[in-house]
């Protein structure tokens, strides 16, 4: 069986996009973590399905991460849909609606700046942000065994997030934001481990460990005015961008008062713009950035040999995008 894919990508977070306009093309977790493999599959972040609408939007989204496990929601993704829509002849350029798991997303795709190219605005609701606590607390469910590593240095114990503090956000799918805390002024405090030394590799799978179901890990710090952004995604791992970690750390910081209203998230991919409204433990914002078509794919599902894929099926991509759902 042949199935037509395109791939997309908003600063590096790619994804395989399935448009299935009959809504009867669903190729299911193996063949999802298959087609996402970086080495013996095309190689992406997670596959966005486009169905017909259920609600009145323009068509739905479904997005499985690249160990097939089902996700909420996407920034990045949400982007990458809206503008593959567009190219598909799905929606008009322009305004449009995305329904998702986690609700329906009004987004707007400008005019393409190169090609296959364009800048998407999309709306990613009311944001949940909760209350300060010490990092420490985010790994003691993982048990006296859990370590952290700072870049070039040999692993030590939890205690290393001595000093920093975290918030847990809701974007429609679970956050984790690490941080350093604010002191007189509003300024980003010293800790016993800098933000910027911890390794996110490392840090993510440890807090991901502790929390039911997985959950999205920013380390975040504030550099020139704007946030600067390392991410591990559930059930991906180490990615290049993540716009609804970009959202989730803009909410943590602003609740925290170390951002505004307007907030530059530096990803390693590149820059994010996240708008925010609203009281700071339920913000409502809106993510601005790039999203662009890389390929047009065809895939002959029995080209996939299922059975020499089932380790990297069952436990997880390669590193560097190793995750393993707990």
């Amino acid at each position: 069986m042949n199935i037509q894919l395109a791939k997309y990508h908003g600063l590096g977070n790619d994804f395989l996009v399935l448009v299935d306009t009959e809504g009867g093309v669903d190729p299911g977790p193996d063949v999802v973590a298959a087609l996402c493999d970086r080495h013996r599959g095309v190689g992406a972040d997670g596959l966005l399905r486009l169905v017909p609408p259920r609600r009145g939007g323009a068509f739905a989204m479904e997005l499985r991460n690249a160990d097939g496990g089902v996700a909420e929601t996407s920034g990045n993704g949400l982007r990458c849909a809206a503008l593959a829509a567009v190219h598909a002849g799905l929606a008009p350029r322009g305004d449009l609606v995305v329904e998702t798991a986690a609700g329906d997303a009004a987004a707007h795709v400008s005019r393409d700046s190169a090609a296959g190219a364009a800048q998407v605005r999309v709306s990613m609701g009311e944001l949940s942000v909760g209350e300060e606590i010490a990092a420490t607390e985010l790994l003691a469910a993982t048990g006296s065994g859990a370590t952290v590593v700072a870049t070039g240095g040999a692993p030590r114990p939890a205690g290393s997030l001595g000093g920093l503090v975290a918030r847990r956000v809701g974007v429609g799918n679970p956050h984790v934001v690490i941080y350093a805390p604010a002191v007189a002024g509003g300024a980003a405090g010293a800790s016993a481990t800098p933000v910027r030394s911890l390794d996110v590799a490392t840090v993510g799978p440890a807090v991901e460990a502790g929390t039911v179901g997985g959950v999205n890990v920013e380390v975040v710090d504030v550099v020139d005015g704007a946030l600067s952004l390392a991410v591990w995604e559930r059930g991906v791992g180490v990615t290049l961008a993540c716009g609804s970690g970009s959202c989730a750390a803009a909410a943590a910081m602003r609740a925290a008062g170390l951002a505004g209203d307007r907030v530059l998230v530096v990803n390693p991919g590149g820059a994010l713009f996240v708008e925010l409204s609203g009281p700071p433990a339920h913000p409502s914002a809106v993510l601005t950035g790039p999203a662009q078509r890389i390929a047009a794919v065809t895939v002959d599902l029995a080209d996939l040999d299922l059975a020499d894929l089932a380790p990297t099926v069952s436990g997880g991509l390669a590193a560097p995008h190793a995750a393993v759902r707990t």
